[in-house]
């Protein structure tokens, strides 16, 4: 008598999950990111493209992905960008086709972005995970800017008023994680990306 295959009722999803994360400058998130890489497997942060000259040390490929402006705009027609803006004169944007290809391969990619950038992606990706970092209090915002001391009070106070803003804008993202706590932080955002793995529609085309 021949052994039954086994046959999963379900294939674990292979590609990865692009997950955005945004917040206010003092918001801790690249701290609580640099946490979540520490102690979860499969994860890359994504490497934005830009027209700007590279500085002293600057790799391609590694800080940035450092196109021409003629590069940058065949891209964009090309429907290869994820996001882009302009400043100062130069470009700055998300490949579309670095990040489909490490999810392709089964990583998370994580998208650290301003908001308005974070919504060009959601539009142009529906199936992202979105995340907004907030800080506990404008009190807690501006005692962490100030304890950097690296800023005058004129820049502070305009990071303060930007910031203003994009926690206005904290309720287009699905999640919000208050950051009074870095392993806390890191714990939530973990779990979400967790559940996010096992949400129905990733298994059912």
């Amino acid at each position: 008598m021949s052994e039954a295959v086994e046959t999963p009722f379900f294939k674990r999803p292979r590609k990865g999950l692009l997950i955005v994360v945004s917040g206010p400058s003092g918001s801790g998130k690249g701290t609580v990111l640099k946490q979540l890489f520490a102690h979860r497997k499969g994860m890359f942060y994504s490497v934005s493209a830009t027209t700007r000259a590279p500085r002293p040390g600057e790799e391609d490929g590694k800080q940035y992905f450092f196109l021409t402006h003629g590069e940058f705009e065949k891209k964009i027609d090309e429907g290869d960008m994820l996001e882009h803006a302009s400043y100062c004169g130069n470009y700055y944007g998300t490949p579309r086709s670095a990040v489909e290809e490490k999810r392709t391969a089964g990583l998370d990619v994580i998208l650290e972005i301003e908001v308005q950038g974070a919504m060009q992606v959601k539009k142009s990706c529906p199936d992202c995970v979105t995340v907004f970092i907030a800080p506990p209090s404008a009190a807690e915002l501006e005692r962490r800017l100030r304890g950097r001391g690296t800023e005058p009070d004129d820049v502070i106070r305009d990071r303060l008023e930007t910031a203003k803003g994009e926690i206005g804008s904290a309720d287009k993202y699905e999640y919000i994680v208050v950051n009074d706590n870095v392993e806390s932080a890191e714990n939530i955002i973990d779990s979400i990306i967790t559940a996010e793995k096992s949400k129905t529609s990733r298994f059912v085309d």
